[in-house]
């Protein structure tokens, strides 16, 4: 079998982390990388290079993952608000074999606000994520409207589409 990376991007708040630890737990044989994990840092800087040094990481534990027998399924849920930033990261892994499947999380802009209050986000956050939806309509990957269904719902889709 080859392996399967399944990338879930979207807005801050949408739901990517939520979605990605249990559709990770619904494949046999996974993996899930958060791309957040590797933005852990105090004090938080977008600079150069931390971009550079993230990408990095996640370059490095996509590979060790693909590496890895015991993993047929990757799953990698991050922001990548920008396509070249994808690209950058298929880039470092193209020397793989492996099936990808691209898949963006979206929501109304009134279910985005309710999450992001649950999560005790500020309204800052908040408007700084409204703001970037916009920049996921172009992107070639398999949208799912998260606003009115289910967790189990948006775990059925996405493992359809694979």
């Amino acid at each position: 079998m080859k392996k399967k990376l399944i990338i879930i991007n979207g807005v801050p708040g949408v739901g990517k982390s939520t979605v990605s630890k249990e559709l990770h737990k619904s494949l046999p044989k996974s993996v899930w990388l958060d791309g957040d994990w590797c933005w852990m840092m105090n004090p938080w800087m977008i600079t150069e290079e931390n971009i550079r040094m993230v990408e990095r990481n996640i370059i490095y534990l996509l590979r060790s993952y693909f590496s890895n027998s015991n993993f047929d399924y990757i799953v990698m849920s991050w922001v990548l608000h920008r396509e070249e930033i994808t690209k950058r990261i298929l880039e470092g892994i193209q020397d793989f074999e492996y099936e990808l499947t691209r898949i963006t999380l979206t929501c109304t802009h009134e279910s985005l606000r309710e999450r992001m209050l649950l999560d005790n986000r500020t309204q800052e956050q908040f408007e700084a994520s409204s703001r970037r939806q916009r920049l996921y309509e172009d992107m070639e990957t398999f949208k799912i409207d998260t606003s009115n269904i289910s967790l189990e719902e948006t775990i059925k889709r996405i493992i359809q589409e694979l």
